[in-house]
């Protein structure tokens, strides 16, 4: 599909890019490859983009692409169909500088809230979590591990 040779190109541009200045992209770097492709192809892309990581020079962030190719740093970024649901639970729940177990907690309360209101969302909460020079780790909460908050 379209959106899946968009998200290679941006690969294969991050790739050059180390290729070519031997070393990782910054994260700003890679916000501007995405944010290029959707004011580039606005017409044709439907899609809304989060550009988050860490990069040794500006430590972590988060940019939000959405539809037609804006691009904005923030502290929190929330997209998708279930996010109508949350910006007020986001609003009164989110604190800069969590721990990690808050931010992880914070995470799980904010997405299965979502899905307990939107029908297109729902399954599994997938988490990354993003530390400076290691892997991204994975995980998956499942089942009765989902809190609930529907009626």
């Amino acid at each position: 599909s379209r959106y899946t040779g968009n998200c290679r190109y941006s690969s294969l541009s991050l790739r050059f890019h180390k290729a070519e200045t031997g070393e990782e992209p910054k994260v700003e770097t890679a916000a501007a490859i995405f944010q290029e492709l959707c004011y580039k192809y606005k017409e044709q892309l439907l899609a809304a983009v989060i550009v988050a990581g860490w990069d040794s020079v500006n430590g972590s962030q988060v940019y939000s692409i959405p539809l037609g190719g804006m691009c904005f740093k923030q502290n929190l970024a929330v997209g998708g169909s279930g996010s109508t649901f949350i910006y007020g639970y986001i609003d009164a729940n989110y604190k800069q500088a969590m721990s990690e177990a808050e931010c992880r907690q914070f995470m799980t309360n904010t997405l299965a809230l979502a899905m307990s209101r939107d029908g297109s969302s729902g399954g599994v909460i997938r988490l990354g979590t993003i530390r400076p020079g290691k892997p991204i780790e994975r995980e998956i909460i499942s089942g009765v591990k989902i809190p609930k908050f529907a009626h």
